[in-house]
């Protein structure tokens, strides 16, 4: 069964962009499945709406099924999992500039202000989540504009999470010049590998 690949783009994104291009291709010239879907309705995003996308491009997960998430991707895809069934695992997660906690950063924007509210306001039970990922890695930036660090905690303690820090990568996307994400590579690599 070939490994596949799901990386999932956040608030506002479409999958040409950032280091989502780059990794894909570095993972299908080692031979993975890898899939970029488009969420819908990207600018205003809703769990309603993503999960069961996400749901629905994936299929059948199983340990062969690795995920990368960007920003609100990484909230999408711990719901999903979430959502798996009873037993049911997937091979691992990456997660990137991911938060549960808080953000920072944001326009004092009613729409926006909604937004965070609907995904910070219904937290995902990460217990379950852990139960269904077999290893996970959560990297952050120290100069993250939107995600600040506190929302490690969550990942290491509640997921098992392996934290990376990164310097300097802001939102890891490339409005801060991240094209590229070796350490998503790798992370992905090692799991599937291991």
């Amino acid at each position: 069964m070939k490994k596949r690949v799901f990386i999932v783009h956040g608030w506002d994104g479409v999958p040409e962009s950032n280091w989502f291009p780059w990794l894909k291709k570095e993972l299908e010239d080692r031979g993975y499945g890898v899939f970029v879907p488009q969420l819908p309705d990207a600018g205003n995003p809703r769990i309603y709406k993503w999960v069961p996308a996400l749901a629905k491009v994936v299929g059948v997960a199983d340990e062969e099924t690795y995920f990368v998430g960007h920003s609100m991707g990484c909230q999408t895809i711990a719901r999903y999992i979430e959502s798996l069934s009873e037993g049911q695992k997937v091979g691992g997660a990456v997660f990137v500039a991911g938060f549960f906690k808080s953000l920072s950063g944001l326009e004092d924007e009613e729409g926006v202000r909604e937004t965070e509210k609907h995904w910070l306001g219904a937290p995902p039970d990460l217990i379950k989540v852990r139960a269904h990922l077999n290893k996970s890695v959560a990297i952050f930036s120290d100069n993250d504009p939107y995600v600040p660090l506190d929302n490690q905690d969550d990942f290491r303690d509640k997921l098992g999470s392996q934290i990376i820090i990164e310097h300097n990568k802001g939102h890891f996307n490339e409005d801060e010049g991240v094209t590229e994400l070796p350490s998503a590579l790798e992370s992905i690599l090692d799991f599937s590998n291991s």
